[in-house]
């Protein structure tokens, strides 16, 4: 150990008269492991909750929407099969149906977006609530049933005041003309199964159809209103766009799922920069607190000083005993504040239960969020980027205390003692 450090850790550990410098030296740690666990314990949150909005918007929306402008594809299994060649990223291509319509029961009216879709759907993937654990895809495409199914969101069924197994009537915008004038065009679904998802971007707005009997309903004939590709990866939507562009041009519109709501989640990527800014105000107040600390270091440390530069230390030396003082300081404080962020964040979601029950208080409500648990994704970037930033800060404000140090002219100093 060189003697810059030995004499560095010396002075954490204050004598009897030097209480008041060591309880400072503890209230900079404190004040930087709170600002670092506050931090990442924000990050991990406002990650979780951007992920989760995502899973949700990507849960119903296609990864890449391939459509014709102001028109119908009337050939889309040369689009599916053109599209499923353009990348190996590409897991899936299917058409789809997606029309307005207003849902009817005995006691109420809901207005949704009636998608018609084919097997294999993604939806199917989501939980439903069946009559007696029935296959809702089977009883979707079921053609020997009375009635053709329907698929619904919880949100929606209960608007409407309906179960499974119920019949609701369908009412698209499209009218028969009779001599008794325009009457607009209806027919009874039974419904087969409702998400149980409830808050998100599914269950407020879509239905879902067989795409045959959507194709006979809208009058569609062999036409769709466009093709839908998942791909593997949420971030190959974009490069896989750009090369579906590339093969289609006008009329033809391809959009990724960031161009339909990119914005939406480039709000909470802010968010989430903006809450980063202000938590790194706190530890930049506890900074300040390991500059005081220094600073009455050195005014206190003043005699040893001096006889440090008496017996041969060079200012180098001195500025590096003060630099280091601060460094572990910092370092303590960063390590600890991670540890304990860390730990906050990793079981965030047991923690605010806890608290829900200590307080009988409801901090997280599911229904609202669409969230089953309380998000908080940990991401080493964030952790990392804190870890700099803390270290950077507690780096720069050791700078001046030591500079302070290094100047100081030992024969000024040791005449008044």
């Amino acid at each position: 150990m060189n003697y810059e450090l030995f004499v560095s850790l010396r002075y954490l550990r204050a004598k009897r008269k030097q209480t008041f410098i060591s309880v400072i030296s503890f209230i900079s740690i404190s004040g930087i492991t709170l600002g670092v666990a506050a931090l990442i314990v924000v990050l991990a949150v406002m990650t979780g909750f951007h992920d989760g909005v995502r899973q949700q918007i990507l849960g119903n929306i296609p990864h890449v929407l391939i459509q014709k402008l102001g028109d119908v594809l009337t050939e889309p299994d040369a689009v599916v099969t053109r599209a499923k060649a353009v990348s190996p990223h590409v897991l899936n291509a299917s058409p789809f149906i997606s029309k307005e319509a207003m849902l009817l029961s005995q006691r109420n009216v809901a207005a949704v977006n009636v998608k018609g879709v084919v097997r294999d759907n993604k939806i199917f993937r989501q939980n439903f609530l069946t009559d007696n654990g029935v296959d809702v895809e089977t009883a979707l495409y079921d053609s020997g049933a009375d009635q053709p199914g329907i698929l619904i969101g919880l949100d929606t069924a209960t608007t409407l005041s309906v179960a499974v197994g119920d019949s609701i009537n369908v009412i698209p915008q499209m009218f028969t003309i009779t001599p008794f004038g325009m009457i607009p065009k209806m027919k009874p679904f039974r419904i087969v199964g409702i998400f149980k998802h409830r808050g998100g971007f599914v269950d407020a707005y879509f239905a879902y159809i067989d795409l045959e009997q959507a194709q006979k309903f809208f009058d569609l004939g062999a036409a769709v209103s466009g093709v839908e590709i998942e791909v593997d990866n949420f971030d190959q939507a974009a490069p896989v766009a750009a090369e579906l562009k590339e093969a289609y041009g006008f009329p033809h519109i391809v959009r990724s799922w960031e161009d339909m709501f990119g914005s939406f989640l480039a709000a909470l990527r802010l968010e989430k920069l903006g809450l980063f800014i202000v938590l790194g105000i706190i530890v930049l107040v506890a900074a300040f607190n390991i500059a005081t600390t220094l600073i009455m270091v050195v005014m206190e440390k003043h005699r040893d000083i001096a006889i440090l530069r008496s017996m041969g230390a060079t200012s180098r030396s001195i500025m590096k005993i003060f630099v280091l003082e601060g460094l572990i300081i910092g370092t303590l404080g960063t390590l600890l504040g991670t540890i304990l962020g860390l730990l906050l964040a990793k079981n965030a979601d047991p923690l605010i239960k806890g608290l829900e029950n200590l307080l009988q208080v409801k901090i997280f409500d599911q229904s609202v969020y669409g969230m089953n648990h309380f998000p908080s994704v940990v991401n080493s970037a964030d952790v990392i980027a804190v870890v700099i930033v803390s270290m950077a800060i507690s780096l720069l404000a050791t700078i001046y205390p030591a500079w302070r140090a290094a100047k100081m002219d030992p024969a000024e100093a040791l005449r008044y003692e």
